[in-house]
């Protein structure tokens, strides 16, 4: 068995991730890289010894190569990745991807497409980066019912927001710095607006749930308006805030998917999840709660990740037909989308008002009218232009319910400005 043949692989993309990617896959003597796409083959790479001829910038050259087996797509985006991909797959070869975006997007007509073909679909590392998930979710895990998400899974958003907490500084401020040294970039869009976790738990609460999500019905909002008075003010009441990727589905295949911040309890595992470390918390029956967290983004982390994805499906190869059928996508209906406003939270509020006798009653009525319980509120300090703080934690409430009071308060001739509203853990 000595002379088995090496599997042949062709990378598209040799950026961070690629790179980690080359680098590891040295270390095995079963698979080697014969061809790879760039897109400047002028660009400085830090690779000792990298073979330039094998170095393209036509990635058509990859994908149509007769003598790759396998081919990993880390380039993102959705052009020109998935024709790639997908003239890969027509070229008989299995695919391995970190491309979140492309997954949450079409990832059925991605799956659809490789199966016909009989290809497999790898793609560990599009979720959480160094975290092993999918795996561990499509074995270990399959004889579980999971009906609940709750996770951490942009680094860049987490930094800032460790970096708000331990600092006491503005959202502005920590961006800054936070693009200074490489962690955002310098358009953060993507991360900040929470678009990078919506389609990370598009394509988690899909194989988790085993019924399709539409990125469309996933909320999405973003940490651009948590202010540092935020920050304090969760900590004084027992909890860290962190940009939150949830997910549940009740019995009638019902799901509430969505990302936006959180009051999460500091007796939670995800309050202590900080700087650039990403987690996910599963519940189910029978294995009840677990949480795995590590490096979410990197190069070495994710190349971990697309590493064991290529030595996956290497150590496949002529075995058999039909390969890793736990890997395949197995299911095709879709979950029913339940939209935010039907959804029941508890809510974190910040209001500045005039310092009037009664204004705390005044919010109160309001939130009673909509029938909104309130579990505390505090008035913080009165400031020099004799305006106060006050911070409202409400009981269970319907969303739609809490948005029709926020607007009736903003309408008060008492009160100047509804500055946070946030979902709180329950």
């Amino acid at each position: 068995m000595e002379n088995k043949k090496k599997i042949k692989i062709g990378l598209i993309g040799l950026g961070t991730v690629g790179s980690g990617v080359y680098k590891t896959l040295k270390n095995f003597d079963n698979v080697e890289v014969t061809k790879i796409a760039v897109r400047n083959l002028n660009k400085p790479r830090n690779i000792e010894n990298l073979d330039n001829s094998i170095v393209t910038d036509k990635p058509y050259e990859v994908v149509n190569d007769p003598d790759i087996d396998i081919v990993a797509e880390l380039i993102g985006g959705i052009e020109p990745a998935f024709d790639l991909i997908k003239t890969a797959i027509k070229n008989g070869k299995h695919i391995v991807t970190a491309n979140k975006e492309l997954l949450a997007k079409h990832g059925e007509e991605l799956f659809n497409f490789a199966e016909k073909y009989n290809k497999v679909v790898l793609y560990e590392a599009a979720i959480a980066g160094g975290i092993p998930l999918i795996m561990p979710i499509k074995t270990i895990l399959a004889g579980n019912k999971i009906n609940k998400i709750e996770a951490i899974l942009n680094g860049t958003t987490n930094y800032i927001l460790t970096k708000m907490d331990v600092q006491g500084a503005s959202y502005e401020d920590v961006l800054k710095e936070a693009q200074e040294l490489g962690y955002a970039e310098a358009d953060p869009t993507g991360d900040v607006e929470g678009f990078d976790a919506a389609y990370k738990i598009t394509t988690l609460a899909t194989i988790t749930f085993r019924k399709r999500v539409k990125l469309e019905n996933v909320y999405r909002e973003g940490i651009t308006k948590i202010r540092a008075q935020d920050m304090q003010a969760a900590n004084d009441l027992g909890y860290k805030i962190k940009l939150i990727a949830s997910a549940n589905i009740d019995e009638q295949g019902r799901a509430d998917v969505r990302v936006h911040p959180m009051l999460v309890s500091k007796k939670s595992t995800l309050a202590h999840i900080d700087y650039v470390t990403n987690a996910v918390s599963l519940e189910g029956h029978p294995v009840g709660s677990v949480t795995l967290s590590g490096p979410g983004a990197g190069e070495f982390p994710t190349a971990s990740s697309v590493v064991g994805d290529i030595l996956a499906i290497a150590n496949e190869l002529g075995t058999s037909d039909y390969i890793l059928p736990m890997m395949r996508c197995q299911h095709n209906t879709a979950a029913i989308p339940v939209s935010i406003s039907d959804t029941v939270n508890k809510y974190y509020i910040s209001i500045n008002a005039k310092n009037n006798k009664g204004v705390i009653g005044k919010i109160g009525t309001i939130c009673a009218n909509n029938g909104i319980s309130l579990a505390s509120i505090v008035q913080r300090g009165v400031s020099d232009d004799n305006t106060a703080d006050i911070t409202v934690i409400t009981e269970h409430v319907l969303e739609k319910d809490m948005q029709k009071a926020i607007e009736e308060i903003e309408q008060d001739e008492f009160i100047n400005k509804v500055n946070s509203l946030i979902r709180v853990q329950i």
